[in-house]
């Protein structure tokens, strides 16, 4: 199971993450990044982190 953290400071929510999830753990909504309901579907890959242009998703093994 992982956890994963959105710095929203960081995030200028421009959908990088949102196309290249597997699994579309994540949505955009009213201009916001956001982890859907099914974020305990979240593989571990990593692509988001790889693909975030400004660093901002976590993603930690719990």
């Amino acid at each position: 199971m992982y956890s994963i953290t959105i710095d929203e400071t960081k995030c200028k929510v421009c959908g990088e993450c949102v196309n290249i999830c597997p699994n579309e753990i994540y949505k955009i909504e009213d201009n916001h990044l956001v982890i859907g309901s099914n974020a305990s579907e979240c593989s571990g890959c990593q692509s988001c982190v790889s693909v975030c242009p400004n660093e901002a998703i976590t993603i930690t093994e719990i």
